[in-house]
Parts: C-alpha cells; sequence; structure tokens
C-alpha cells in the first residue's frame, strides 16, 4: 500500500512547530494506544530537538491492556521521557500527565530558579498526528470545551495557547502526518485505526487485510463480534462476506454489499464494538 497525503496545512504546521518549540517546557505527544509507534510521526526526534517529552497513549480503552503496559514499561525507563495511557473519555490517567510532565521538566525548572526565574505553570505543545485524540485530551485537560472535536482526521487547522489554570498552559498545534508511507504495515495500521481518512483508501481491500490480521490475532473476538467460525485457512473474502451477511449489509435480491460491510468492519473495529485490539506488536 502506498499512500501519499501531505495536506498544505501540515507543511505550514510542521514550520510553525519549529518556531514554536523554543517557547515550551515540554512536549506532550499524542499517540493512538493501539497502533504506538505506527501513530508516531517519524519526524518527531527533528520536531522537539531532543525536548523533554510525555507521550500520552490515548484511547487506552480501545487497546489490548498488556500490550499497553508493554509500551509503557519500555518508554518509561528515560531521563527526558515519560509515558502515560489515559482513556479521555472517563478521564482515567489524566492526573498522571501533570505529574509526568512535572518530572521530566524539574531540570529545567531548576536551572531556571538559578537564574532568579520562578514560573508555576508547566508551557507544553501538543503534538501529534491526526486523529489522535489531541483536542479532545486538551478538552478533558482545561475542563471544558475549548477546541474542536471529531471523528474525522485534520479537526485542528492552526496553532492556539490554551490556560489549564495554573498548572499548564498548553498550545495545540495541527495534526501533523509524514508526506509518505514507506512501510506498508504503518499505512495499514494507520488506516485500520482511522486515522488516515477513507476517501484516499480503498476500503474492501483494507478491510480484507484486516479480516487477515484479526483472524491470527483476535479469531476469538472476530467470531463473538460476527457469530461465525474462523477456518484455519481463514479465506478473507469469505469471511467479509460473512461479516455482510451477520450486519445485515445487503443489496436488493439479499446479495452482501461489500463495500457497506468493509465499512462497518472498520467502524466496529475502529469504536471498539469488536473489543480491545493493538495493531502494533514490540
Amino acid at each position: 500500500m502506498s499512500i501519499q497525503w501531505f495536506p498544505g496545512h501540515m507543511a505550514k504546521a510542521r514550520k510553525e512547530v519549529l518556531e514554536q518549540l523554543k517557547l515550551v517546557d515540554v512536549v506532550l505527544e499524542v499517540v493512538d494506544a493501539r497502533l504506538p509507534n505506527s501513530s508516531r510521526n517519524p519526524m518527531m526526534e527533528e520536531l522537539t530537538q531532543s525536548k523533554p517529552s510525555v507521550r500520552i497513549l490515548a484511547k487506552a480503552d480501545l487497546a489490548d491492556e498488556m500490550i499497553t503496559q508493554q509500551y509503557l514499561a519500555l518508554w518509561n525507563g528515560c531521563e527526558q521521557e515519560r509515558a502515560v495511557a489515559v482513556d479521555i473519555l472517563k478521564g482515567d490517567g489524566i492526573p498522571l500527565i501533570l505529574r509526568a510532565a512535572q518530572e521530566v521538566t524539574a531540570p529545567v525548572f531548576a536551572k531556571l530558579a538559578k537564574k532568579g526565574i520562578r514560573r508555576t505553570a508547566i508551557r507544553a505543545m501538543v503534538l501529534g498526528i491526526p486523529n489522535v485524540g489531541k483536542s479532545s485530551l486538551i478538552n478533558r485537560l482545561v475542563g471544558k470545551k475549548v477546541v474542536k472535536t471529531g471523528d474525522k482526521p485534520g479537526i485542528t487547522r492552526q496553532q492556539q495557547w490554551i490556560r489549564t489554570g495554573k498548572k499548564f498552559e498548553l498550545l495545540d498545534t495541527p495534526g501533523i502526518l509524514w508526506p509518505k508511507f514507506d512501510d506498508p504495515e504503518v499505512a495499514k495500521h494507520l488506516a485500520w485505526s482511522g486515522a488516515i481518512k477513507s476517501s484516499v483508501l480503498r476500503v474492501d481491500e483494507i478491510a480484507l487485510d484486516l479480516l487477515s490480521w484479526l483472524c491470527m490475532n483476535y479469531p476469538l473476538e472476530l467470531s463473538k463480534r460476527y457469530h461465525v467460525e474462523i477456518e484455519p485457512s481463514c479465506e478473507p473474502e469469505t469471511m467479509l462476506m460473512q461479516v455482510a451477511l451477520s450486519r445485515g449489509a445487503l443489496h436488493h435480491g439479499g446479495t452482501p454489499d461489500i463495500i457497506h460491510a468493509s465499512e462497518l468492519l472498520l467502524r466496529d473495529v475502529q469504536t471498539g464494538m469488536l473489543g480491545r485490539v493493538s495493531f502494533d506488536r514490540l
């Protein structure tokens, strides 16, 4: 799968991030807990220039908990980095973000204190690719809706500073996606999660790839959701027709509507109806 998608506003956002980086103490990098590696911009180290960072695994309520814990253990071993998993809708894990930010910025504030500069609020830049939950997270941190949210990527189009009481000053940024997906597995994972607009994809091809992967990794969840038996061979075309029959995705006359069934499958996975699923594995 070769996908190129780098809208003009994203190129502008990248330039603005580099310009504003000197104004912040820490970077809050939001990733999707279901695909912690695939939902990272590979240019992130270049963009953040070794700033202290807190990696926020959003949508943790949709991810395989055991795999999420493995990523947290891996990423919490660095001096200037922390990682926390959060359920933005319920607010689970949100207080851990401030605690992690305070830990990684402690050396920064100590240096400022030696210079006679005392600040109480941590200035943080919120970064991430589209549709990982940046805007929803900011609204949760602030305690009210201050930025637009939606289930389509690319909602945030410009930077803005947002105060969250005396503890945080947040700089929201548009989602930044890289210009080309060189790794086809990364592209698939992003498509399965909904990070890429469906208008640039062949939804039936994406669904067939997803079914093959689910048969190998989450067969019980797949069987339970669509009331089908998972055969060792697991032909994705046959499975997709079974999904269509199970979900009532039919043309007039009763033949399976493959496109509609594909859309339903992707929606089920993306909203957690299939269960907790993680695409990236260590």
